[in-house]
């Protein structure tokens, strides 16, 4: 599984050839959680408050890049790197 970012101690990742909807993996201490590229929503896991604050904005953000990640991914295409929220301006 590619990771595409790392910021704030979490990790970004998507799966080859994963399912819908439009999604990514993120890892962040103990949690592990899968968050909707549409909505920036957690669909399955566990995060802090805090951290699904930070994810659904970055997502807000980074959205045609994520969805256009999640495209490549699709066709077995390699990744991008996506920048992380403590780069963005």
């Amino acid at each position: 599984m590619p990771t595409i970012a790392i910021f704030y101690g979490m990790v970004i990742e998507m799966f080859w050839r994963d399912h819908p909807p439009p999604h990514y993996h993120v890892t962040y201490q103990q949690y592990r959680a899968v968050i909707a590229i549409e909505t920036g929503e957690l669909l399955h896991g566990k995060l802090p408050v805090g951290a699904r604050r930070d994810l659904r904005a970055w997502t807000a953000r980074h959205r045609q890049e994520l969805l256009d990640n999640w495209h490549r991914a699709s066709t077995g295409t390699p990744l991008w790197p996506v920048q992380g929220a403590d780069e963005d301006d």
